[in-house]
């Protein structure tokens, strides 16, 4: 009860200054599956620019564009794939029509489809929340990734700069979605209706 009045108490005095990057350390947070609703807002009010000019930094075009696609969700969520993380997936032109559906079954996402999900990692450690890596996949189809269901899977690091991804590494867990063509919906609690 005293670790959540603490949070509670250090969010409302992050709402209350300017949010910047020193606001967010004030944020303790020990597992992300124990915030509420509010609190993920407070911390994704806090992190959200930070994660936004930090993915752009290096003149990524996905990294500086994608916050103009359409949002898949109300708010960030812990899912559990990608490590625990809290998770706010963006969809572009080419995908937002189909991916929005959250059909489980018999589709295929368009050629060109780009999906973009913004991280926010909690370390238990130094009970504190910074932005992670964006996730990016691609629709190239089987020609170009056939080993991947027809996705390309990369990322940026919270500074712009581009991961290391190592294909088989993503598929090999999006392959457990395969009949929704690799795709992981946000949590359904937070998913955006057409």
């Amino acid at each position: 009860m005293i670790r959540k009045l603490a949070i509670v108490a250090a969010m409302t005095v992050a709402t209350a200054s300017v949010a910047s990057a020193q606001d967010c350390t004030a944020i303790t947070v020990e597992d992300a599956f124990d915030l509420d609703e509010t609190q993920i807002n407070v911390l994704y009010d806090c992190l959200q620019e930070k994660m936004a000019t930090g993915y752009a930094k290096e003149g990524d075009d996905i990294g500086s564009n994608y916050r103009s696609w359409a949002a898949t969700a109300t708010r960030p969520a812990v899912a559990g794939p990608h490590g625990n993380r809290l998770l706010n997936t963006f969809a572009n032109d080419v995908a937002a029509e189909q991916y929005l559906k959250f059909e489980e079954e018999g589709f295929e996402m368009p050629i060109g489809s780009v999906l973009a999900k913004e991280s926010i990692t909690v370390s238990i450690k130094k009970k504190a929340a910074r932005p992670g890596p964006l996730f990016i996949m691609t629709k190239v189809g089987l020609d170009e990734a056939p080993d991947a269901g027809g996705w390309l899977y990369s990322g940026l690091q919270p500074n712009g700069k581009v991961m290391k991804v190592k294909q088989s590494f993503c598929h090999d867990c999006h392959v457990g979605w395969e009949a929704q063509d690799s795709l992981g919906y946000p949590l359904e609690e937070v998913r955006v209706t057409q």
